[in-house]
């Protein structure tokens, strides 16, 4: 055991070369925490009675309460093996999918990680997702299967089937990694092929080969774990034991006489030992013996639990004797066998030394870091690495390098920003006093107590009183001076203390170069800084001091105030920190919202953001107990926004604060936080939230009876469709096939619209596609204003011609012809799911290409038109006319789009201005000229742009008594968007939760009856090899998950635990405004079809939520309310 010294672990900082960041990730209640306080508990930070027992990473109330991790926390340790000392910076992670975006944040700062499986259960589904997440990152994996003793004890194996079951889950994952890095490699290979389109200079002959190509040449051995590799580790955290293969083959290579190498290689899998020759040999199951692994491993470890568990006293001394271990007499005599065996254990297989021995081995140092990776953290968005400024690519050697030289830049990355109370930090703690502060206080104290006496022996001594009274003037008062002094003297800067505690921000972060000191100045960039815009800004070569910089967005300078050591639920004061290390830095608070790239070099650039897997979709409103508390809420929110890496806070139109999160025990906890921590005042939460999404579907083939709609029904559904068409207010043309025909207010313009929905794949290449839709829009929006400023880089430009590719590769047949070129905008938002399709003759402007009209002065004219044409179609997708939510997979044709009266109007209007401007040269300039009311119209149209005439838009900017011209053209293009979508068949589409359970067979009935009840479907369900556990895959709305993990737990006792993570939209069959128009569905359903319709009660509740108009009655058979008197 050893107990650190700071100065111990500022030495051990310096040597990168024996540093090693690890993380550990797992599925929830895996044994992560667990684990971790085994390993703290060897350096004497915890007793290692309490492992397991403490979990001292979970600091935290709730944490401590519900039993999970909420949160990533980190600690450093010290470990020794042989005379190699090194420094292991611990972090542990949650495991529960609601806080998976705190694992992303300490993924990004680790080289290595320990995946916990748990023996019993094996790879579950956030053991994928954190192996994913490992893999995006490029950090190299160790293995650690836990809880061995569950197989003994709970499932009550024999060693030969425990191993089968262990070689079981190692082949699992192993398959799982297998597919991780399939998929690389085959993209790899695409882009490799990519590019040979690209250089047509390669043979004709070459181009031929099959798909597995890339598969044989690329070395995967490494990748896999096996305990021959020494990468896999068998523990059992509670019980303080565990072990690598190499303990054993130590051991047996003195004992049997085989080479120590020998063994390794064959301790796991299908050897035997044939003990007289002293060979081993390939297994012959035929022979009846056992693998090497069970005889000389699992029986051993199996053969202690068993005399422990049956209280043999006999034999565990034997044991003991024989293994040479020194059992305390407290524990041998324990009636508790887990205490005996953890006695015992914790001294023959040391966990800690087996988990540690292992990431020393096998996990890289910072120094180890691959290119690949730090070419993938450097470039952002949709850039390549070749793409950057050279003084960028140059900054990739200061990271393979890790120096920590005066010369080197320093890029610390910040990962999260988290809240501590002030009070734990180092500056702000009691220090213990020296002997001549006692010495002080114990004289002052004599004092106070004599002058007490002097008083109290009453009014006749008044002389001493007096005497004492000048002597101290306030009892009171001198103590704390005294104590103000000291802090002074101990802390540089004392932290602001508002009130009773307040929150302080430490930022989460790690060196990737340079050494960080106190007091150095430092750019924080931020995830939208470009250094090739810095580099045109400033091209002295950096030669003018940091203040005198010219301000560049994205990018400001600020100064590492305090760096401190993380120790779990502690901090130490840091004075510098060496490039590899992780560390804790104050007085970022308002430079970094929640993560944030710091360098000394202005020419880095940030890193690229954090990949969450989990999509914030929770959202609740909040609002004040007491009014007068908003400010402090609005405060509170601003400080739970930093402090969380997934929240996200937003106030909507309606003037609400909602707060957005990835789940309910997310939600609660972020409530929580609210209220105890950073708002500190009472709160009201409203109900979920529930987003929904609205679109239209072909018209349907058979009716709600699942009768064909043929002819002598269509009537029927035509006189429906003809009363819905009375809705449509007159002036409105409705085509039968639904094209949608109207006017300006004005007059001036008419436009047709038609909307159409767009193909599943479609929707979904366009959801993918967000951050590219966006890049193109900036680039149009850049090449419009003249700036060629943002030269379209190769890469870029390919994977826009990949994205239309595959758009005119779904949308074929002769109903889309041509449709892809014709698209004018994505919306809503300018890249949402949504598309608008340009179809007029007069006027061709595309995505892809940027406007092309007539004439130049024409183009012009329509090109401002055509923005309000956007603007319009951006507003309808905005908000759908089913219940304001944003529309998703409809494309709007714009299949007419009249101008002429409106040209007529124009050519008018130049006689017009004509003679105002004699009119305003006569009257002196700027006046305009005064008119009638009479002359009212001719006014508006040639004052307005006389007025703006030397912009090119006054030209449209005509106005009458409607408002500006382009104003009506937005309110037209929306209005008329709006309709074509009501002339369709209108569905709701609801966010659906992938759900994951995992359930023994006696309580599956309950499971299904919960999803049920609650609109889910199961997708399939299989039971796991080896063990009485169903894997139970289904799919459930958002809006029916709220208790749902609780009802499972409470039915199942516990037995079953759901996961749910956001997955996709999905239409509801049913028709939000259907009634019964055919006689079998009037008599199936009855006159008033009052059955629950879904979509109609999502819709309703929605429109209630919103304040909108809701059609239902409010009082039902009122004939049948009776009075109170005659209540019988």
């Amino acid at each position: 055991m050893v107990l650190n010294s700071l100065d111990k672990m500022i030495q051990l900082q310096k040597n990168t070369a024996n540093i090693r960041n690890i993380c550990v990730l797992a599925h929830v209640d895996h044994g992560k925490t667990t684990l971790a306080d085994c390993l703290i508990s060897s350096n004497g930070i915890i007793s290692s009675r309490l492992a397991g027992k403490l979990r001292y990473m979970d600091s935290r109330e709730d944490e401590q309460i519900r039993g999970i991790t909420m949160k990533s926390s980190a600690i450093s340790l010290h470990y020794t093996e042989g005379r190699e000392e090194y420094l292991i910076n611990l972090i542990d992670s949650p495991g529960h999918v609601d806080f998976s975006s705190e694992v992303s944040t300490a993924v990004r700062i680790c080289d290595g990680c320990i995946i916990v499986v748990d023996a019993v259960e094996g790879v579950c589904p956030q053991t994928q997702a954190v192996l994913r997440q490992a893999w995006l990152e490029n950090i190299r994996p160790v293995l650690v299967i836990n809880k061995i003793d569950r197989l003994i004890v709970e499932l009550k194996f024999t060693p030969q089937e425990a191993y089968s079951h262990l070689k079981n889950i190692l082949e699992q994952i192993n398959a799982l990694t297998g597919t991780l890095f399939t998929s690389k490699v085959l993209e790899e290979r695409a882009e490799r092929e990519a590019e040979s389109q690209v250089n047509p200079h390669s043979e004709p002959g070459e181009q031929v080969y099959d798909w597995s190509t890339g598969l044989e040449d690329t070395d995967d051995s490494h990748l896999y774990f096996s305990p021959d590799q020494g990468n896999v580790v068998f523990t059992s955290a509670i019980d303080g034991w565990g072990f690598g293969i190499e303990h054993f083959a130590n051991i047996y290579s003195q004992k049997i006489g085989v080479k120590k190498e020998v063994l390794l290689k064959t301790l796991w899998g299908d050897y035997y030992i044939n003990m007289k020759a002293k060979k081993i040999m390939k297994v012959d199951q035929a022979k009846g013996k056992k693998p090497l692994f069970v005889q000389l491993i699992l029986e051993n470890i199996w053969s202690l639990y068993d005399a422990v568990l049956k209280k043999d006293k006999e034999k565990i001394d034997k044991i003991v004797t024989s293994l040479g271990l020194k059992v305390g007499a407290r524990e041998a005599r324990h009636s508790d066998p887990k205490v005996q065996i953890n006695a015992i254990c914790s001294q023959w297989l040391p966990i800690s030394s087996a988990v540690l021995a292992m990431v020393c081995q096998k996990l890289p140092s910072p120094l180890d870091i691959t290119a690949e990776r730090v070419e993938k953290l450097m470039c952002t968005g949709s850039q390549t690495f070749d793409s950057l400024p050279l003084e960028t690519q140059a900054l990739k050697a200061a990271f393979m390098k890790c120096g920590s030289e005066e010369t080197a830049p320093v890029i610390i990355f910040v990962s999260k920003m988290f809240a501590v109370d002030a009070k734990a930090l180092p500056q702000n703690k009691p220090r213990p006093l020296t002997q001549e502060e006692i010495a002080q206080r114990r004289e002052r104290a004599r004092q106070r107590h004599a002058e007490k006496l002097a008083a109290a022996q009453g009014q006749a001594s008044s002389g001493p009183s007096q005497h004492g009274s000048a002597l101290e003037t306030s009892p009171k008062g001198e103590e704390p001076r005294g104590d103000e002094q000291q802090v002074e003297d101990m802390t540089p800067k004392p932290v602001p203390q508002e009130g009773d505690s307040q929150e302080s921000f430490i930022a989460f972060a790690r060196v990737f170069s340079g050494v960080a000191r106190r007091g150095k100045k430092i750019f924080v960039l931020g995830p939208k800084y470009s250094p090739v815009e810095f580099l045109q800004r400033v091209p002295l070569g950096f030669s003018a001091p940091l203040d005198d910089l010219p301000p560049v967005p994205h990018m400001v300078c600020c100064t590492l105030e305090n760096l401190y050591l993380l120790m779990g639920r502690e901090l130490e004061d840091l004075e510098e920190v060496p490039p590899g290390n992780v560390l804790g830095i104050g007085g970022l608070q308002d430079f970094v919202l929640k993560s944030a790239t710091l360098c000394s070099l202005p020419s880095c650039p940030p890193f690229i953001p954090l990949n969450f897997e989990a999509t914030p979709i929770v959202r609740v409103a909040v609002e004040p107990k007491h009014p007068s508390e908003m400010p402090q809420l609005v405060k509170g929110m601003k400080l739970l926004n930093q402090a969380d890496p997934c929240v996200q806070i937003l106030i909507q139109e309606t003037g609400e604060h909602v707060l957005v999160t990835a789940g309910e025990v997310h939600l609660q906890r972020c409530l929580d936080d609210l209220k105890e921590r950073f708002a500190k005042i009472q709160i009201s939460v409203s109900e979920p939230i529930i987003p929904f999404r609205e679109t239209i579907t072909k018209p349907p083939k058979v009716d709600m009876v699942n009768e064909e709609i043929g002819k002598q029904q269509k009537v029927a559904v035509i006189h429906q469709t003809k009363e819905d068409q009375s809705k449509i207010p007159e002036g409105i043309q409705v085509d039968s096939d639904g094209l949608v025909t109207m006017a300006t207010p004005n007059k001036l313009a008419t436009l047709s619209v038609r909307a159409v929905p767009l193909p599943e794949e479609v929707t979904q290449i366009l959801e993918g596609n967000s951050d590219l839709i966006r890049s193109m829009e900036q680039l149009t929006s850049s090449l419009n204003e003249g700036k060629n400023t943002q030269m379209i880089h190769q890469k870029t430009q390919e994977k826009i011609w990949e994205f239309k590719g595959k758009l005119e590769q779904h949308l074929t047949g002769r109903k889309w012809r041509n449709t892809v070129d014709q698209i004018w905008s994505f919306g809503p938002r300018k890249c949402g799911p949504n598309m608008l399709v340009n179809k007029s003759e007069d006027f061709q402007n595309s995505v892809w290409t940027g406007p092309a009209g007539k004439a130049s002065k024409e183009a012009n004219r329509y090109r401002d038109l055509g923005n309000s044409i956007v603007s319009g179609f951006q507003l309808a997708t905005l908000s759908g006319p089913m219940c304001e939510e944003p529309l998703m997979g409809v494309c709007f044709v714009l299949e007419k789009w009249d101008l002429s009266k409106f040209e007529e109007h124009g050519a008018s209007d130049k006689q017009n201005r004509e003679q105002s401007d004699l009119v305003t040269e006569g009257q002196g300039e700027g006046e305009t000229c005064p008119g009638g009311g009479e002359n009212q119209e001719l006014h508006d149209g040639s004052s307005e742009p006389f007025e703006k005439r030397a912009s090119p838009k006054g030209e449209s900017s005509l106005t009458d008594c409607y408002g500006p011209f382009s104003g009506q053209l937005i309110a037209t293009m929306k209005e008329a968007c709006r309709y074509a979508l009501q002339v369709k068949p209108q569905r709701l589409m609801a966010a659906m939760y992938t759900c994951d359970i995992m359930a023994t067979g006696d309580v599956l009935g309950r499971v299904y009856a919960v999803l049920s009840k609650r609109e889910g479907r199961v997708l399939q369900e299989e039971m796991k090899e080896g063990t009485d556990m169903f894997i139970i895959k289904a799919v459930l709305p958002v809006a029916e998950s709220f208790g749902f993990a609780d009802e499972i737990r409470k039915r199942t006792s516990g037995l079953a635990s759901p996961q749910l993570v956001f997955s996709h939209w999905e239409v509801l069959p049913s028709d939000p405004f259907w009634v019964p128009t055919t006689e079998e569905e009037y008599l199936h359903f009855g006159e008033k079809a009052d059955s629950e319709n879904q979509a109609r009660k999502y819709m309703n509740a929605v429109r209630k939520r919103k304040g909108l108009y809701v059609e239902e009655k409010i009082v039902e058979h009122a004939e049948k309310q009776r009075t109170l008197s005659k209540n019988k």
